[in-house]
Parts: C-alpha cells; sequence; structure tokens
C-alpha cells in the first residue's frame, strides 16, 4: 500500500446516527444549534473566492466525520469481554454534533465537497454533501468556531485480475439484484400500510446501476447504504479500507437482509440518500402516474436521523397521504361554493385535474393549489346589499354631517350617487316582477293523462306564442339597469378628511371597506400582481383587497395617489391604474397572477391627493376630480366645538364639565397657533391645552381641594399653556393716509385668509420704482400694470397739468408689503396697488374699514381671482366693513358662510372708474368716465 497523502481540512460532525460513504449524497440539515457549520461555509466561500477561478465551492474540499460508538474500537472492531460476549456498557449521552470534539468522534471518515446549498424559508437550510474518499483522523488543531485537523487520505487498490475478488464482486451484484426485486415485490403484495416499496422506475435504476458498476468497493459502500444494518455496521464498512473485506462484510448483511424478507415477506425502508446517476423527469413522472392509476404503492427512500435523500414516497402508503384526496374534495367545495364565472370555472376544472396528478412533494403541487385556494377566495358574485330603503337618503346625509363639517360639495356627489342607485333598483325590481310572469307563460303546457305513451303532435300557434314570449323574456332582461359604480378623486391639502369621509361613504352605503395605500408603489406588479412563473408570485393589491374584503361591491380608497412611482425598470404603476379606474375597461380587469377577467365595474374606486400636477393626464381624465379646500377659520371653528374638543376629552381621561371651552378660545388657538389647511395640528393644540388641564385638576384633587379647580378657559390660559402665538393677525387701522390701501390675501397653506397692508411713498428722485416685501414675480408685475395705468390716464385723473406731463418726473416711489419674511405674490392685488398710487398722487387717503381685491389689465378692466371665501371671512375678521370685489367673482359670493354676508358690505366693480366712485364718493375727477355694469365683448 502507498504511503497515504495528508491534508488540513475542515470538518463536519455528522449527526448522531448518520454515517456517510463514498459516492454518497446526504443531506445536513442546518439550524440555530448548528453554528460550526455555518461558519465553515463562509470559510468555503471565501476560500473557493480567492483560490478557484470560478468560484465554485465543490472544489474545496472538506471532510465528515460520523461520531464514534462506545461498541467500537478506533480501527473498527468489536469490543469484547473475556468470556467472549459482547460488552453491554450503557452508550453515552447524547452529544450535539455543534460541540463535538476529538474524543467523541470516529477515527475515520470520508473527504468530500459540498455540492449544494438549500433554504428552506424559515432561517434554516440544508448542506448537500458528497462522499469522495476514505480518510483518517489524525490531529484537531482547532474547534472553534470548526472543527479543523489533519487527516491522511486512502484510495482504494483494486486488483482486477483478483479472481477472489472477481468472485465477491459477482456475487456481490447477486445479492444487490436480488435485493431490489424482494423490494419490488414488497410493494406488489399486500403489506401494511407502514412499510413502503420499491416503485418499478427505482428498480430499473437500481438494477442498471448495479450492472453496470465495475468498481468492486464503490458498489460495496452503495449497497452498505441501502442495506438495512446498524449503525455500528456501517462503521465497519466504512472503516475497512481492504476492498476484500468490505465487500465480504456488505456480503454479509445483504444476504441476512434478503434472507429474512425471502422468509417473512416483510417490507423495509431503504436508508440512503440521493441515487448517484441521473433520471429522466419526463420518463420519471410517466412511470409514476402509471403506478398511481393502477393503485399500487410506491418507495420512500430515507435517511437516517438528520439525513435527508431524494424522495419517493408512495402515494397512498402514509395516513398524512390518505387525507390529501379529502383536501383535494374539500378545495373542489370551495371553489363551488365561490360561484366562479364560466371563464374561471373552466380554468379551475382544469388545474384541479392537473393537481390530481401532481405529487404533494412536488413544487409544482404548491404553486397549483395556491392559486386555486386565490380563485376560491375571489369574491365573484357576492355582494353586499345596499341600504336602500325610504329613509336611505336622509341616514346617509345624517351620517356624512356627523362625520364631517362643511364639504358640501362631496356630500351631494354621494347623495346624488345613491339617489340614481335606489331608482335603479327600483326599476330593477318592476323588471324582476315581469321577467317572472313572462317565464310563466313561456314555460310549456304539461301533458294530459290521456295523451301518455303518445308522441305530441306539435301545435303551430302554440310554438309562435313560445317564441314571441321568448323574444319578450330577452328584451325585458335587457331593460336591467347595471350599476357602475363611479370613481372620484379628492383632491385637497393634507389634514382636511379625504381618507376619513371615504369611510364615512363605506358606513352610510352599508358597503365593507379596504384602504389601498399607493405612495411609494414603484412596480407594476404590485398592481397587477406577478405571473404565476415567478418564485413566491402573489396577486396585486387590488384582486387582495377583494380577497380581504370578500365581497364584489366593496368602497376602495385608493390613497395618495399623486405619489406613485412613474416608468422605470419595473414597469409603469400609474399605467396599470388605467384599467384599474377606467368604467369602461374595467369590468375585465386582468390580474397577471390570476389570469382571468375580473368584473371591478362594481367596486366604489375612492381616490385622494395633494396635487394633480404629479397626476398622468390619461389617469386624470378617468376620475372625476372634487377639489377640497382648506378649512376656513369658521369651519375650523366648528369642527373643534363639534368633534375634536370632545375627542380628546376622551383621550385625556376628562370630562365634557371638567374644561369649558368658548369659542373666544377657540378661534385665539386657530388664529395664533396654527396656520394650515386640515386640522390635525388645530387637534395637538387643543390635546396640549387638556393635558396641561388635566395637570391642574390631578393637583388639585391631590391636595384635597378640588373647588380651587377651574373648568373654564380663557385666552390668556392659552398662553400659558401653548407659549407665546406663533402667529399674528393683521388688524384693521383706526386712521389712515394717503398711499395706504388695505389689500386681501389666502394663504397657499391652507383655508385661512388675512388682510395686507400695501404702503407707497414718494420721495424726489429720477422716477426709479423700489419694491420690497418679499415679492414675488407676478406681484411686482401687478405693480408695473397698476403705474403704467396710472401714469397714462394722471391727466384725467387730475393729477397733471397737461396730457404731456410725466407724473413721475423728478420723483420715486417705494413700494412695500409688511411681513416682509413671509413670500407674496400672486395676481390679485393690482386694483390695492392702484388705488395706493391714486392715492398718494392725489392726497386723497382710503377709509381705514376698506379693503380690496382683484387684478387689473391695461385697460383698467378688473377681473377675478381665487380665494375669495377666505380672503372675506380674514377680511371680516380683522374688522373690515366694505371689501371691493371684482365683478366676475359675484358668483363665489354664494359660497360665503352667511355671517360673513351680513356682516361685510361687498361692493362688484368692474373697472378702475367704478371703484374710484365707491372708494371716493364725493371726490369729482376731471376725466371721469362711465362705465356700466354690463359691456359688450364684440
Amino acid at each position: 500500500m502507498a504511503r497515504p497523502q495528508s491534508a488540513t481540512l475542515p470538518l463536519i460532525a455528522l449527526p448522531k446516527g448518520s454515517v456517510l460513504l463514498p459516492g454518497v449524497v446526504q443531506r445536513i440539515a442546518v439550524s440555530a444549534n448548528r453554528p460550526d457549520i455555518a461558519s465553515l461555509l463562509a470559510t468555503v466561500y471565501t476560500r473557493a473566492a480567492s483560490k478557484t477561478q470560478n468560484g465554485r465551492i465543490d472544489a474545496v474540499p472538506i471532510a465528515c466525520v460520523p461520531f464514534a460508538s462506545p461498541f467500537l474500537d478506533p480501527k473498527g472492531q468489536l469490543l469484547l469481554l473475556q468470556n467472549g460476549e459482547r460488552d453491554t456498557a450503557p452508550d453515552r449521552p447524547d452529544i450535539d454534533p455543534g460541540k463535538a470534539t476529538k474524543a467523541d468522534l470516529f477515527s475515520w471518515g470520508v473527504a468530500a465537497k459540498i455540492t449544494g446549498v438549500e433554504g428552506r424559508g424559515t432561517g434554516e437550510f440544508t448542506l448537500l454533501v458528497e462522499g469522495v474518499m476514505r480518510v483518517r483522523v489524525e490531529k484537531i488543531y482547532s474547534e472553534k468556531p470548526y472543527l479543523e485537523g489533519k487527516v491522511s487520505y486512502f484510495q482504494d487498490e483494486v486488483s482486477l485480475s483478483d479472481p477472489i475478488l472477481g468472485e465477491q464482486f459477482q456475487h456481490l451484484k447477486q445479492l444487490s439484484r436480488e435485493l431490489v426485486v424482494v423490494l419490488r415485490l414488497s410493494a406488489i403484495l399486500p403489506r401494511s400500510g407502514s412499510s413502503p416499496g420499491l416503485s418499478p422506475l427505482l428498480a430499473r435504476r437500481l438494477d442498471l446501476f448495479i450492472t453496470k458498476q465495475k468498481l468492486p468497493g464503490a458498489l460495496a459502500d452503495f449497497m452498505a447504504n441501502i442495506v438495512e444494518c446498524s449503525y455500528e455496521e456501517r462503521l465497519q464498512v466504512l472503516a475497512a479500507l481492504d476492498v476484500k473485506q468490505r465487500v465480504e462484510k456488505v456480503i454479509e448483511l445483504l444476504d441476512r437482509q434478503v434472507g429474512t424478507m425471502k422468509n417473512g415477506l416483510r417490507t423495509t425502508t431503504i436508508t440512503a440518500t440521493a441515487v448517484p446517476f441521473s433520471i429522466a423527469p419526463d420518463s420519471m413522472q410517466k412511470e409514476i402516474e402509471k403506478i398511481w392509476k393502477s393503485g399500487r404503492g410506491g418507495a420512500s427512500i430515507k435517511t437516517p436521523a438528520q439525513g435527508a435523500g431524494m424522495p419517493f414516497p408512495p402515494p397512498g402508503g402514509s395516513p398524512d397521504e390518505e387525507q390529501e384526496p379529502n383536501e383535494l374534495e374539500e378545495l373542489q367545495k370551495r371553489l363551488d361554493a365561490a360561484k366562479l364565472t364560466p371563464e374561471a370555472a373552466k380554468i379551475a376544472n382544469r388545474e384541479i385535474k392537473r393537481l390530481k396528478k401532481i405529487h404533494p412533494a412536488q413544487a409544482e403541487y404548491a404553486v397549483a393549489r395556491t392559486y386555486l385556494e386565490t380563485l376560491a377566495e375571489i369574491p365573484w358574485t357576492a355582494t353586499t346589499d345596499d341600504r336602500l330603503g325610504p329613509q336611505t337618503l336622509t341616514t346617509a346625509r345624517k351620517q356624512l354631517d356627523d362625520d364631517h363639517y362643511g364639504l358640501e360639495k362631496v356630500k351631494k356627489r354621494l347623495l346624488e350617487y345613491l339617489a340614481v342607485l335606489r331608482l335603479k333598483q327600483s326599476i330593477n325590481d318592476d323588471v324582476d316582477t315581469q321577467i317572472k310572469e313572462a317565464e310563466q307563460q313561456v314555460s310549456p303546457p304539461e301533458p294530459s293523462k290521456e295523451d301518455d305513451g303518445k308522441t305530441p303532435i306539435p301545435d303551430p300557434d302554440v310554438e309562435e306564442k313560445l317564441k314571441a314570449n321568448n323574444v319578450k323574456l330577452e328584451l325585458l332582461r335587457s331593460r336591467r339597469m347595471v350599476d357602475k359604480s363611479p370613481i372620484l378623486l379628492l383632491v385637497g391639502p393634507p389634514g382636511v378628511g379625504k381618507t376619513s369621509l371615504a369611510r364615512s361613504v363605506a358606513i352610510a352605503l352599508g358597503r365593507k371597506f379596504h384602504r389601498i395605500s399607493l405612495g411609494g408603489v414603484r412596480d407594476e406588479a404590485e398592481i397587477r400582481g406577478h405571473r404565476r412563473t415567478y418564485v413566491a408570485a402573489m396577486p396585486g393589491l387590488v384582486v387582495q383587497g377583494l380577497k380581504k374584503v370578500g365581497v364584489a361591491n366593496p368602497v376602495f380608497l385608493l390613497d395618495e395617489i399623486d405619489k406613485v412611482g412613474g416608468s422605470s425598470v419595473h414597469g409603469d404603476p400609474s399605467a396599470a391604474l388605467l384599467e384599474v379606474l377606467d368604467p369602461e375597461q374595467n369590468c375585465t380587469f386582468t390580474d397577471h397572477y390570476i389570469n382571468i377577467p375580473i368584473d371591478l365595474s362594481k367596486v366604489m374606486f375612492i381616490a385622494t391627493a395633494n396635487s394633480l400636477d404629479t397626476i398622468p393626464a390619461p389617469l386624470l381624465d378617468r376620475m372625476e376630480t372634487i377639489y377640497i379646500p382648506g378649512y376656513t377659520t369658521l369651519e375650523k371653528r366648528h369642527i373643534a366645538m363639534q368633534h375634536l374638543i370632545p375627542k380628546q376629552l376622551r383621550v385625556n381621561g376628562l370630562s365634557d364639565d371638567q374644561v369649558i371651552f368658548s369659542e373666544e378660545v377657540v378661534s385665539k388657538i386657530i388664529e395664533s397657533y396654527t396656520r394650515e389647511s386640515g386640522v390635525r395640528n388645530l387637534e395637538r393644540e387643543i390635546s396640549s391645552v387638556l393635558r396641561g388641564k388635566a395637570v391642574e385638576f390631578a393637583d388639585a384633587k391631590d391636595a384635597g381641594h378640588p373647588e380651587n379647580y377651574k373648568p373654564e378657559l380663557s385666552v390668556d390660559d392659552i398662553e400659558r399653556f401653548l407659549g407665546i402665538e406663533k402667529y399674528e393677525e393683521e388688524i384693521a387701522e383706526k386712521t389712515s393716509r394717503p398711499g395706504i390701501v388695505t389689500g386681501l390675501v389666502a394663504y397657499s397653506s391652507g383655508g385661512n385668509g388675512s388682510i395686507l397692508f400695501i404702503e407707497i411713498a414718494d420721495m424726489p428722485g429720477n422716477g426709479s420704482v423700489q419694491l420690497t416685501g418679499k415679492l414675488g414675480d407676478v406681484l411686482k408685475e401687478s405693480v408695473e400694470v397698476a403705474l403704467t395705468w396710472v401714469k397714462a390716464h394722471a391727466y384725467e385723473l387730475g393729477l397733471t397739468q397737461n396730457p404731456a406731463e410725466n407724473i413721475m418726473k423728478d420723483r420715486s416711489i417705494h413700494v412695500h408689503c409688511p411681513s416682509g419674511s413671509i413670500p407674496k405674490d400672486g395676481p390679485s392685488s393690482g386694483i390695492s396697488q392702484a388705488i395706493a398710487l391714486i392715492s398718494l398722487f392725489s392726497g386723497k387717503a382710503v377709509p381705514p374699514t376698506m379693503a380690496m381685491t382683484g387684478e387689473i389689465s391695461l385697460r383698467g378692466r378688473i377681473t377675478a381671482v381665487g380665494g375669495i371665501k377666505e380672503k372675506l371671512i380674514g377680511a371680516l375678521r380683522a374688522g373690515v366693513k366694505t371689501v371691493l370685489l371684482p365683478a366676475q367673482n359675484r358668483k363665489d359670493v354664494k359660497d360665503l358662510p352667511q355671517e360673513v354676508r351680513d356682516g361685510l358690505e361687498i361692493i362688484h366693480v368692474s373697472h378702475i372708474w367704478e371703484a374710484l366712485r365707491h372708494v371716493w364718493p364725493d371726490a369729482h375727477w376731471p376725466g371721469e368716465q362711465e362705465y356700466p355694469s354690463v359691456q359688450s365683448r364684440l
């Protein structure tokens, strides 16, 4: 025998009861209690990346060593007592393979290579190792983080001309074939359910492998892994370096098992791992189907202890598998109960037939079953009955008013939908009654007893009547009204109640509600699902929502639709929404995973957005847009008194009589501590006040003087709880002087409005104009337009002595808007700038309680502006009495609260000359012109 080679290799302690032989593949389950294997695997990957060109881990050798047996010596010989009996010393307690030492391991093992790593998806994985050559463990160098030591390689030395070994080899082949035949017979003959047999396919493969094997040692190792024997007997085979001894030992084991099985005809368990030869998938599947159809059993290969091999379980050999048909029957019942569409039922039946032919151990089985379970969970026809009675509109209106103050446009649209839905239902009820009557007329008359046994003679008149009734029946069915739910888009700033409004709609309709958050969605598959060819494929968000609610007519809230990602390598989610939100197409919406048309026309979609700028035009065109502006101060006060304060009293553990808010206190919080569109910050500030009052009440109660606690809140208390004022409101001046005009402004940050002073001063100069107050470009252009008009009409206004004189000669002006830190922009201050310039140049002061808003043109026309509601509420709050508005904004006054219309004198003007008459009614202008309220635009 040649001198063996030695090397230093990482060692894996095999699970207890497991022995790996050369030429055999074995699975080793790796869990949290085997950190040594995880560390070893990391080292193997590192060495593979640095030492091999392609980074293959199977090129890095390791060694697998089994545990030692107390019944064997290091050379594999049985330990005997002096009287020749076997040592009966008790086995040692279980040893953790992850903490094994040199003393725990057998002196012989195998050099192996890692052929693969299989993940289980639960944090655990399985290592596939293949034995290559016998090794002897000489020395252990380290035990942490994994075993590493010196081993010596031993190659089989076989002389093909040895006649004794040749006879042994032929005998080994004969016994191996006999074992295969006996195992196959045990699968055919009646046997116990707990003892599996061998399938014809596997039997043929094993027989072919045995016939073609030319190495006695390799065949002995393989059969030792299959034959039924003890752990110590396998260790003896591992320690047998001499091929003759090894073959002789395996022949002994085979002879014993074959003889036992022949005598008792008992089936056994084949303890082995993956067969080291390829099996064609198509032929395997055909063979397995043939066995199943014949009602015969299969074979099951399992490994001892922690090992796991290639599974070949019988279709009816174990109790768990006998329950499989029952589960498929249950799935079939669920599909029948789901009332699938004809197309869906056809595909489901096809998948069920296919599922019955797939073995549960195959990965395709789980994929097909999950798909069918998804089909059964989709509500194809199940709906909730809408509450459409005589009190429907009244109840819905009360529900919406209780949940939200204001928002009249949205409420009006929803009530319109309810009214239409109720009218359609009444029409359908009448049509259904007529259809029942027509169906009774269509049914043919029953034959009389006298005509029994005779062939009925067709009556032409009866057939003509039945045909006419069938046509009438089809006509009545076509008259049924089909409901297509609206697709609404609620656009508005944050905090105005868009999301909660959608929930209130679902409650008012009596429908189920589901929210889909679209913010940050970047993948088209999130909307339309993944195709089933992908691993872990699943339906899109729409189908998942239908599964969750379980009905076909829910209310779906598509939240933050303006924040959907654009086109990328993952597709365009906004384009995928086109089919979902198109009333003409969503009746046949096709999810990539389901791949069957689904009717979404009964779903009421309500989308929300903060801005329309990021929504693609085709998608925006498919939705009915309803703009929800920010709440005004008056609306915020009502919301706070009716909703926010009672809610926060409950949250902070206080009763209604322990803290009393006045309208003055609430208005102070709104005006001085919040400036937002919605009411979220207002709710936070109210909560802060209530927490302060809760501390006061608790202190008074703990001190035994609850009478000292005052539940009433005053304006002074607000500053004590919330600190100094964050925002300061402008108040109308008591007196005025030339060059100062009160304008109106609506803050872009929310539904607040206020007054804005425009101050103009003149000084000696060269005609320059200076603008300050952080004015935007549009506001600067308004100043230039106003100055141009005043300069052009200076003689008519009596500001110059002759028409050719320049009013800005030897003069410069400075235009300023206070609150210089706040950016200001917009076209609504043109009239204010013009009146301020005329006031400065003429020396006439503008009444301090008069405010105005509107844009002007070079012709002097006053054009419409926005934010009228917010501006006038702010003007009333600031003490303004008279407001000049553009005549084109007359329609906006109708939306004002009644208290605003009663508290302000609103004057509509269409030209600067008309505005001058209202600002200075007693003044006379040399070139004053009459401008009628209605002007021709021809």
